[in-house]
């Protein structure tokens, strides 16, 4: 049985952050779990040698992989440790932090985050659905599950199982369902357990979802946000350079209120809003054929109308599209000709025409005050 021991004692072969102490007597190891052969280590460092640093952070994970008994290592570099003092104020009592560089992603030409302001507006199902719309119109597709505290990829695309080393045996291969291609933390960890991480913890993992799985040639990668506007957001805008956001509402004001805030977070790093889906726009009764605005309606065209986005396009509150998700035969591949469907597929022409008709936009640099 694999044991937090036998993490340590391979990890007495890599040096720490001083370059010669042994990693496990270094006290820079700020965790360690083990579930099912799947390992995650945090490594505490000082912000400004995370760079530095990686190669220490690849080395440990490549010496955990070599264990028997091990299926998979994520070494993430935390720079957070309890009671860590705030980081100084500059001249004029402002902190200021200056976003690392932005690199592109090798062969994948496009990055879109798929965001809403608030959990429960159907976010995720709608970067599912967007994805599958986006391969239909035959663009290379793959979607990166960003949110590592309820993952629903996996479930959504009916994948169960754990991503294999790559040939080079340093990068994961992605997942594959439908033609498009996957990563998430779900295939990690225990559909039911917890990851509970501290926001270093996050940006990392997410750095490495980018950076070390072999996406190969994609014209674009979704990213599935997690709902509000925090580490994860700020992570994929100062290190990769987004293409574009949509962003997923529903009708009412309390989702609305939220969704400006989204939108409003996006425009303060410079991504361009590809536009605003009203997800759960309205129902339609199975028996009659009565229709229900069950959220209001309209609210999200009237929104990105003001805000100056574009509106893709509305998604019905229907039975069908909840339980496609749940079986992992999502509407757009299990029943293409459904007006569902079709729904999902104008949004996916719309996104694909905002990504490929502009030029593509630099890098940002990001000044938080």
């Amino acid at each position: 049985m694999l044991s937090k021991d036998d993490i340590l004692a391979a990890l007495a072969a890599v040096a720490g952050p001083d370059g010669k102490t042994p990693l496990n007597q270094s006290g820079a190891i700020d965790g360690v779990t083990i579930r099912d052969g799947k390992v995650f280590v945090a490594i505490r460092v000082a912000p400004a040698r995370a760079r530095e640093l990686e190669g220490m952070r690849a080395a440990a994970e490549a010496r955990i992989r070599s264990l028997a008994g091990v299926a998979s290592a994520l070494v993430t570099l935390t720079a957070e440790s309890a009671g860590a003092p705030a980081p100084a104020p500059a001249a004029g009592g402002h902190a200021h932090r200056r976003a690392p560089e932005t690199r592109a992603i090798p062969g994948v030409a496009k990055i879109v985050a798929v965001a809403s302001g608030k959990g429960g507006v159907g976010k995720s199902t709608t970067a599912c659905n967007l994805a599958l719309g986006l391969a239909a119109l035959g663009l290379k597709v793959g979607v990166l599950d960003a949110d590592v505290f309820g993952p629903s990829m996996p479930r959504l695309f009916g994948i169960t199982g754990k991503p294999d080393l790559a040939p080079d045996g340093q990068k994961l291969k992605p997942m594959e369902a439908f033609g498009v291609k996957l990563m998430s933390i779900g295939f990690l960890v225990d559909e039911g357990a917890a990851v509970v991480w501290r926001g270093p913890m996050v940006m990392s993992a997410l750095n490495q979802f980018l950076r070390e799985v072999e996406w190969g040639e994609l014209d674009v990668l979704v990213v599935d946000m997690p709902p509000g506007t925090g580490d994860a957001q700020l992570t994929m805008a100062q290190n990769v350079p987004l293409s574009g956001a949509v962003i997923v509402s529903t009708p009412q004001d309390l989702s609305l209120i939220d969704a400006r805030r989204g939108m409003a977070m996006f425009r303060q790093v410079n991504v361009p809003l590809l536009g605003v889906v009203e997800n759960m726009s309205y129902f339609v009764c199975p028996h009659c054929g009565g229709r229900s605005d069950i959220f209001a309606h309209g609210g999200a065209r009237h929104e990105a109308e003001t805000h100056g986005a574009p509106f893709l396009g509305e998604i019905p509150l229907d039975m069908t599209i909840r339980e496609t998700s749940d079986g992992g035969q999502p509407i757009v591949v299990s029943a293409p000709d459904s007006p569902q469907a079709k729904a999902y597929l104008a949004v996916a022409e719309r996104v694909r025409d905002g990504l490929f008709a502009g030029a593509t936009r630099g890098a940002p640099r990001i000044v938080i005050e």
